[in-house]
């Protein structure tokens, strides 16, 4: 199993749309990479405001090669695209092995 996590770094006026994210975008991610090897997502929620990060997100994937498929997809601009409908902060991906 090889996972891609996703983290939301707060900064300073940093807008973060947790229902849209938890309801809508996640959904999105599931339909778009679950035909590329994607098993699962977990979403990790800050316990207070004064934790660094605004959500991270664990994508759990058959092995590292469904990783790549699922970057590679033909649906990956439609994920990428729903990003600042529910942020403003810059995504950073972690990979798993």
């Amino acid at each position: 199993m090889a996972n891609l996590v996703v983290s939301y770094p707060r900064h300073e006026g940093a807008q973060f749309d947790a229902a849209y994210y938890r309801d809508t975008h996640i959904p999105l991610v599931e339909r778009a990479w679950t035909q590329a090897g994607m098993t699962g997502a977990e979403i990790l929620w800050p316990a207070d405001d004064g934790q660094p990060f605004a959500a991270m997100v664990v994508l759990r994937f058959t092995d590292s090669s469904a990783i790549d498929a699922a970057l590679g997809s033909p649906a990956t601009p439609e994920v990428l695209g729903d990003v600042a409908k529910f942020t403003d902060i810059q995504p950073v991906l972690y990979r798993t092995a």
